[in-house]
C-alpha cells in the first residue's frame, strides 16, 4: 500500500499467457503478479510448463497474452530490452563462463549497468562489495576459474552475476536444482536475505516446501495451467498442496483423508 492508503501496482503483471509449441500449447492461460519488494513462487512437478512459463516472460519463447512490467507493455520487445528494464534470469544452467574467473564472471554481470552510465564505475565496485557481502566464499575464490566451483558455489557466482546488474525483478529458475539440503537452505535464506533489500523476485521450484516457505505468494502449476493460487502460508496448509509436493507430511495427510 502507498501512503495515501491505494494499492501498490504490481512491478510484473502477466495475463493469459499462453505458450505453444507447434501444435501442442506448454502453457495455458497463466496469469500472476509481482508486487515490489515480493517474493512469488511457481510451484509444481516437472514438465508443469514452469521453466516455459520463466522463458515467455523473459522474452526467450514467443508468447501470447499480456506482459507489462512497471506499467509498459512488453508486446514486441526483445530480451535485451527487457534486461536494460530491469529484469534478469537466472537459468537452472546457470550458464556461466566456465574458463573465466569468478570475479570476470561478476564484472559481465554489471556491463548492463556500465552501459546504462558509463560514469558507472564506483557503481560497479559497490556491486563487488555487495555480492562479496551476499556470498563470502565468492570473494574467496574470485581469482579461480568458474568452471572449477562447487556446485554450490556456481549458483552463488550465478545469484551474484546478475546481482550485479542492479535488477528490480529477479527471475530464478529451480535455484536448488542438484544442491546438497545445506547449501539449499543456505540459497533460500539468501533469497530472503534479498526481499528484505528490496529487490523482487519470481522463483520457480520443484522444491515446493522450501519456495512456500520463503515466498509471499504462490501458484501451483499443473500441466501448463494454474491450479492453485494464494498466500504462500495458506498453500503450505492446502491438503491438495501437502498430499501432491510436500513429502512425508503428504503421506500422512493421505493417511489422514483415508481414515
Amino acid at each position: 500500500m502507498t501512503a495515501s492508503g491505494t494499492a501498490t501496482p504490481p512491478l510484473l503483471h502477466c495475463t493469459g499467457l499462453s505458450v505453444g509449441y507447434g501444435k501442442v500449447e506448454a502453457v495455458h492461460e497463466v496469469s500472476l503478479a509481482v508486487a515490489p519488494g515480493r517474493i512469488v513462487t511457481v510451484v509444481g512437478p516437472n514438465g508443469a510448463g514452469k521453466t516455459t512459463t520463466m522463458a515467455a516472460i523473459m522474452g526467450l519463447l514467443p508468447s501470447t497474452g499480456r506482459i507489462v512490467f512497471d506499467g509498459r507493455d512488453l508486446a514486441g520487445t526483445s530480451v535485451e530490452e527487457r534486461v536494460a528494464a530491469g529484469m534478469s534470469l537466472v537459468p537452472e544452467t546457470r550458464e556461466l563462463f566456465a574458463e573465466m574467473t569468478v570475479s570476470d564472471n561478476l564484472e559481465l554481470g554489471g556491463l548492463t549497468r556500465h552501459r546504462r552510465d558509463r560514469r558507472e564505475r564506483r557503481g560497479l565496485d559497490t556491486a563487488f562489495a555487495e555480492v562479496y557481502q551476499l556470498f563470502p566464499r565468492l570473494q574467496e575464490r574470485r581469482t579461480q576459474l568458474a568452471g572449477t566451483l562447487s556446485g554450490g558455489e556456481r549458483q552463488m557466482l550465478a545469484l551474484g552475476r546478475a546481482l550485479m546488474g542492479a535488477p528490480r525483478l529477479l527471475m530464478l529458475d529451480e535455484p536448488s536444482l542438484g544442491l546438497a539440503p545445506l547449501i539449499v537452505r543456505e540459497i533460500f535464506q539468501t533469497i530472503a536475505n534479498l526481499r528484505e533489500r528490496g529487490t523482487s523476485i519470481l522463483l520457480v521450484e520443484q522444491n515446493a516446501r522450501a519456495a512456500l516457505q520463503v515466498a509471499d505468494e504462490g501458484h501451483v502449476l499443473e500441466n501448463g495451467r494454474i491450479a492453485l493460487s494464494g498466500p504462500s502460508a495458506k498453500l503450505l496448509d492446502d491438503e491438495q498442496v501437502i498430499a501432491s509436493y510436500l513429502g512425508i507430511r503428504g503421506a500422512q495427510a493421505q493417511a489422514r483423508a483415508g481414515r
